[in-house]
């Protein structure tokens, strides 16, 4: 997947425009992740802010859209395409200011892309 195409919710994930996930749990493959804090799909990198609660250590997380594999509106589950340590391996979310920045997200991006491109290739 390119770095753009992380950006975007990807066709078929159930996503649908104008649907808001906050407080949706967020499942990787292989567990709970925590739950969507924030989103940010006003933006031309649209990304969830995922609050982790305890598992790490009351740290949030930043999605990008194009790891969302499922929406479940019923259940309020998002899925994403990544393990647990995955997402707590991406790179360091701090404050909001991140957000804003265009190395953070482009690291963040590109943290997210790899990961795709390797599951591709082992799959």
């Amino acid at each position: 997947m390119a770095t753009d195409g992380i950006w975007s919710y990807p066709p078929g994930s159930g996503h649908r425009e104008g649907l808001a996930l906050t407080g949706f749990r967020v499942e990787a493959t292989d567990g709970i992740i925590g739950h969507v804090d924030r989103q940010a799909d006003d933006t031309v990198q649209r990304h969830l802010i995922v609050d982790t609660g305890a598992w790490v250590f009351g740290r949030s997380v930043v999605i990008p859209a194009g790891t969302v594999t499922g929406v479940d509106e019923q259940a309020r589950t998002v899925t994403v395409g990544c393990t647990r340590a995955e997402a707590k391996d991406a790179p360091r979310f701090e404050t909001d200011r991140e957000t804003r920045d265009p190395r953070y997200l482009s690291d963040v991006g590109a943290y997210y892309a790899a990961l795709t491109h390797a599951s591709q290739a082992s799959g």
